[in-house]
């Protein structure tokens, strides 16, 4: 494990690090969004959460957890000797699709499973089972942009859903200059990024921009890219590359993108008593409002996008881990539990802090290390 922690889990596109002989696939289409740029200070895993493990677990989906699932991967192989983890970051759409097929032992989704989806897993999960919905990652969506002579914008839910729409085309628009009327703004167009593979970003950023500016987004919150115009990434990392690439640009993707790579982050307008800031506590405030939706070991959340209250940042995802709630592959079965109990333990949610990510709240964190212990 020394070749690990020397690298500390450098991630290339769809590179692999050699770690004990084995190799572990951090992500496609990734960037430097690791450890080392994020600064955050890692601890190894309690070797109590080791019991039984062994093998190789592989899992695919959300690329907005990335970040949070290298810190993971490295602190629990750290501890977990003789065990592969292997997260491969591609979508949240991906995850699903390859959950249902049975190639990997769990999904991460920054969307909760449609019932069409949970009815496709009953195909997979053996015994009577299905799919449920594990939140494990916190975190908001920050809106990055890149406009020279302008480090602090302000924007609110009815201009964002006009850029995106491409009904407002250059930054000295009126509706602009009205909410930052110290701004130098230039004519210069604005080039909108979004995703180009289904994503749960983007639906949740749908879920926003429906809940808080429903007469200018007209559309339903999918995870395909839903309006016309603007321009396609792959992954949060494709669009965060784009923003800091491309002057006039905006586009939308996790926190920690937009702090590894110093990209400026809009504040929102939300109609409290002043603009709110993208960070860690701030999307805290707004996802301790969360609600459990789901019946059963289900434990998908309902958020509160339309919040006005001070300090919360509106627009946030919470990223699930998906698997069966019985009849998970026997092979992985112990390695999976082993895995997901430290990464909703105290210690794993603590780095998510530190790493620019939201805890999930501790009560609802409670009800997801007692539903995995009962995984079977």
């Amino acid at each position: 494990m020394k070749l690990q922690r020397k690298n500390g889990l450098r991630a290339t596109a769809l590179g692999a690090l050699a770690v004990s002989g084995a190799l572990v696939l951090t992500a496609c289409g990734s960037d430097n969004n690791n450890e080392g740029s994020t600064g955050t200070k890692s601890s190894a895993a309690s070797s109590a959460v080791c019991k039984d493990a062994k093998g190789q677990l592989l899992a695919s989906g959300s690329s907005a957890q990335k970040n949070a699932m290298d810190l993971w991967v490295k602190n629990y192989m750290s501890t977990c000797t003789g065990v592969e983890v292997n997260y491969k970051s591609s979508s949240s759409g991906e995850g699903i699709v390859a959950f249902n097929q049975g190639t990997v032992g769990f999904a991460g989704s920054d969307s909760a499973l449609k019932p069409e989806e949970v009815a496709d897993s009953k195909k997979t999960c053996t015994g009577g089972g299905q799919g449920i919905n594990l939140p494990m990652v916190g975190g908001p969506i920050a809106i990055g942009y890149h406009l020279e002579g302008v480090d602090n914008l302000v924007l609110d839910a009815p201009t964002l859903a006009k850029i995106f729409d491409s009904k407002i085309k250059t930054w000295n628009d009126p509706a602009i200059k009205a909410l930052n009327p110290d701004a130098k703004l230039p004519s210069k167009p604005i080039q909108a990024f979004h995703r180009s593979e289904d994503s749960g970003t983007t639906q949740n950023l749908g879920k926003y921009l429906g809940a808080t500016a429903s007469s200018d987004w007209k559309y339903e919150a999918e995870k395909k890219w839903p309006a016309p115009g603007g321009q396609a990434a792959s992954g949060s990392a494709g669009v965060a590359t784009q923003v800091k690439q491309v002057d006039g640009s905006i586009g939308y993707f996790e926190l920690s993108y937009a702090t590894s790579q110093k990209i400026s982050t809009v504040k929102i307008d939300t109609g409290a008593s002043a603009p709110v800031e993208a960070n860690s506590e701030n999307a805290s405030k707004a996802i301790a409002a969360a609600k459990v939706k789901g019946t059963g070991k289900d434990l998908a959340l309902e958020l509160d996008y339309a919040t006005k209250a001070d300090g919360a940042y509106p627009i946030v995802l919470v990223t699930y881990e998906i698997a069966c709630d019985k009849g998970n592959k026997p092979a992985t079965l112990a390695t999976m539990k082993s895995f997901l109990t430290y990464t909703s333990s105290e210690e794993g949610q603590k780095l998510l802090s530190e790493a620019g990510y939201a805890p999930i709240p501790a009560e609802i964190n409670a009800k997801v290390r007692e539903t995995v212990a009962s995984l079977s």
